[in-house]
């Protein structure tokens, strides 16, 4: 049975030149397109369920920045869920930078946040006072109540998630629409989207500015493990 749910009217033009203003780089042909298809998913009728795959630093994220951007705007919740609470800390802070000029509050839930802080960020996502929510497989087992304003869902690095945290959300509220992105999807997710059970957007073109990721395969060395660190530290790197 196709679920069915209200169209997502486009977000205010001089709001969406705001936020596409706020990302310092240019994006990418393969970025465009796949907002171009997303932004067409939540124009559809049906909830969106898409698989955006593409390397580590080709830029993911921003397409996914996108699409909660389109979501929020028009007053709906999101969830971005990720698989470690480091990730999920950087999602947030860099979500917030990007969404609170715009108005849009952004909060963080993992392991470290207290019992009664998650509870008041929860609430406020419920009152609508919290337009996203960050956080780890925290958010998948949360009382039914607080899923009623939850629009879309964002899975990122899916194949580090089991597939019952998936389903478990996604069972809560039929109609939420869900944008997953993985570099390496698992073979269940790959073999749905081939076979037409899921729409997929290839984002393979690297932006301009990013270098190849040098591999060395070398025995332990504790003295080249500080160097390697000590260098990234220097220059702001991961």
């Amino acid at each position: 049975l196709q679920c069915v749910r209200e169209p997502y009217e486009l977000p205010e033009p001089k709001l969406s030149e705001q936020f596409a203003d706020s990302f310092p780089y240019t994006l990418t042909p393969d970025q465009m397109t796949a907002i171009a298809d997303i932004s067409k998913d939540l124009q559809q009728d049906s909830p969106m369920d898409r698989l955006v795959i593409g390397d580590v630093g080709f830029g993911k994220t921003e397409v996914a920045m996108r699409a909660m951007f389109h979501v929020a705007s028009t007053g709906g919740g999101v969830f971005m869920l990720a698989p470690t609470t480091v990730l999920a800390k950087q999602h947030a802070a860099n979500l917030a930078v990007r969404f609170r000029p715009l108005g849009l509050n952004v909060e963080l839930i993992t392991r470290h946040i207290t019992g009664s802080k998650q509870k008041k960020i929860l609430d406020d996502f419920k009152s609508e006072e919290v337009n996203i929510v960050v956080g780890t497989h925290k958010l998948v087992n949360l009382d039914e109540s607080y899923y009623n304003n939850l629009k879309l869902l964002v899975i990122d690095e899916e194949q580090r998630f089991g597939v019952k945290h998936k389903d478990q959300i996604s069972a809560l509220k039929a109609e939420v629409d869900v944008l997953t992105l993985s570099a390496t999807p698992i073979p269940r997710t790959l073999h749905m989207a081939m076979s037409g059970f899921r729409d997929a957007s290839l984002v393979q073109t690297p932006p301009p500015e990013r270098r190849p990721i040098n591999t060395i395969l070398a025995p332990i060395n504790e003295d080249d493990i500080r160097k390697a660190i000590e260098h990234e530290l220097a220059r702001n790197g991961q």
